[in-house]
This record gives structure tokens, C-alpha cells and sequence, in this order.
């Protein structure tokens, strides 16, 4: 966040923290993908929040980002199982536990169930399935 914040200051384009945040949330750890996904969205000297279908493949992360922080978990979940490909079943459940905070005062809890789902990961046919039962999981905390 910082880095691209520093990013934003030099290139005196007008930001507010909770959007860069929305897009440091859906590409960590990647920060070339941060930067450039905030380039895209940086127009006439502002960083706008993204509109659905114009960043390509982050999008269902950013918007999953928008619907966790609105408390639509459930929303979040149909949505993360119908953009999410198997091979990247395993960087939801991190992402989720890197943002834990947005479980707030039940951030143990939530540690509890994604580490759940991660482990049943390795033993189920259909990892959507797993996916979705972990986030509805979550959304009952």
C-alpha cells in the first residue's frame, strides 16, 4: 500500500486509501499487477474504483473485495465460485486468510474455518465445492 501510495503521490493523481486499499486486497502479493491495475483505473489525474469487466481477470477479486467489506458474503461466495479457475482454488483461501481482518472481532474463528477448508482442499473431488462450503462457512460466523 505504501509503495503505491508513494507511486500516486509523485504522479499527482488524487486517491482516497479505502479504493487503493480495495486493490491492494485483490492482488496481493503481487505489487507489478497492484501498479498496473491502479494505472488503468488512474484517469484524469484520479483513481477511480473499477467498473465491473474493465480489468480483466482481477475483477472478481476486486468486486469480492467491495461485497466482503458491504458484509454480502454470501454474494461474494457465487460470485468467487463462478470467476474462480481450479488452479487458483488455493490463492482464494490465502487471499481469505490474508484478509482475515474482515471478519473483525471473529478473526479466530475465521483463521479456524479457512484452515478447514485449506486441508479439505487436499482431500475433496471438487474443490469449488470445498470453496463454497468454507465461504458459507465463514458467512455464518
Amino acid at each position: 500500500t505504501a509503495r503505491v501510495a508513494t507511486i500516486l503521490v509523485e504522479e499527482n493523481i488524487e486517491f482516497d486509501l479505502d479504493t487503493l486499499d480495495t486493490f491492494v486486497k485483490a492482488t496481493y502479493p503481487d505489487l507489478r499487477k497492484c501498479i498496473n491495475t491502479v494505472q488503468m483505473n488512474s484517469m484524469s489525474g484520479k483513481l477511480h474504483t473499477p467498473e465491473k469487466g474493465d480489468t480483466g481477470e482481477a475483477d472478481y477479486k476486486l468486486e469480492m473485495v467491495e461485497l466482503f467489506k458491504a458484509g454480502k458474503i454470501n454474494q461474494a461466495r457465487k460470485l468467487v465460485c463462478s470467476q474462480v479457475r481450479p488452479d487458483e482454488v488455493e490463492d482464494i483461501f490465502k487471499w481469505l486468510y490474508d484478509n482475515v481482518t474482515l471478519f473483525e472481532e471473529k478473526e479466530d474463528d475465521a483463521i479456524l474455518i479457512i484452515k478447514q477448508g485449506l486441508v479439505d482442499h487436499t482431500l475433496v473431488a471438487d474443490p469449488e465445492i470445498n470453496l463454497a462450503a468454507t465461504m458459507i462457512r465463514l458467512a455464518r460466523l
